[in-house]
């Protein structure tokens, strides 16, 4: 892909971003959500790319939402496959809390797992502790190993993790093992993340969510050089059916890194709504607006923090 594209697509998730803001705090998280998905497709659709979401926000029937198979991008140029997400996290930009990204992942056409909209069991860690986790070995064996590959007492390690009945049991495990827990209520794309930066405070995480969401942080992830396995967890016999389409039929699988990212050519895209320990939400001062960006390319591994300025004529 064209090196170029990078700030093309930043230019994607701080549209999204600028859209989003306005419904900051207002307890609107549908409003907030439709204006970010909206500007995401305005912008998407004035790049020289022949773009297809493999991940997005439903059906094609579930439009106005970025729907799976939806043709973006001018038409001309590279073809890319793409996985959305408008608003990592309605529920906080309607209340106003910290750490809702809009983000997205894009890959060369066919590089992208196309996860189904079910839940899948995660576990991520950053570079220092690449390698040395496994989803399937015991929660203690996992944070020893994380505390030895990062040079830290298991008590000093930091687990986040959704804050979800389903994750009682995980949660006093990691409690039983002397490490530290930092309970999430949504985001945890940002989340696992925040495992390959020191300056956040968490080292793993641990727990399930969603599948789409499983894709965009295993892109940032083998760009950060961290690491990521994912089991899907199918609930229903439609979702186990949909898995055997998708050729899946052992559904105690692990998903490595390369199951869901194949290939090194692959960018992940992010800009921050509200405040977090990564990135900073949306800035306002008259007709200002200033957006905070990260801009990850796993060909190169390289990490661009950037930060833009926004002339809004019209407020």
């Amino acid at each position: 892909m064209n090196s170029n594209l990078s700030m093309e697509l930043v230019r994607v998730t701080e549209a999204a971003a600028l859209a989003a803001g306005r419904w900051l705090g207002r307890g609107n998280k549908d409003e907030a959500d439709g204006a970010a998905t909206q500007a995401m497709r305005d912008v998407f659709n004035s790049i020289q790319m022949k773009g297809t979401v493999v991940i997005g926000e439903g059906e094609m029937d579930e439009a106005p939402m970025l729907y799976i198979g939806e043709k973006l991008g001018t038409g001309n140029g590279p073809e890319i496959d793409i996985a959305v997400d408008p608003i990592e996290g309605t529920n906080i930009v309607a209340a106003g809390t910290s750490n809702a990204i809009t983000t997205i992942a894009v890959s060369e056409h066919g590089n992208l797992l196309h996860a189904p909209d079910m839940y899948m069991e995660k576990i991520a860690v950053g570079p220092e502790a690449a390698g040395k986790v496994d989803i399937n070995a015991p929660v203690i064996e996992n944070l020893k190993a994380v505390a030895k590959a990062k040079n830290k007492n298991i008590e000093d390690v930091v687990v986040t993790i959704l804050d979800r009945e389903r994750h009682e049991k995980v949660i006093q495990e990691i409690r039983d093992a002397g490490a530290k827990v930092k309970l999430i209520q949504a985001g945890d794309v940002l989340a696992a993340i925040n495992t390959a930066f020191e300056n956040t405070g968490v080292d793993i995480l641990l727990g399930s969510g969603g599948a789409p969401e499983g894709v965009l942080a295993a892109a940032a992830l083998k760009s950060l050089g961290g690491d990521f396995q994912g089991k899907l967890l199918p609930q229903t016999e439609e979702e186990k059916i949909r898995l055997k389409k998708m050729g899946i039929n052992d559904f105690n699988r692990v998903l490595l890194m390369e199951d869901i990212v194949k290939g090194d050519d692959a960018y992940f895209v992010a800009t921050g709504v509200t405040d977090g320990e990564l990135l900073k939400g949306v800035r306002y001062k008259g007709n200002l607006r200033t957006t905070h960006s990260i801009v990850i390319h796993a060909k190169t591994r390289t990490v661009r923090f950037i930060e833009g300025q926004h002339n809004m004529v019209n407020p």
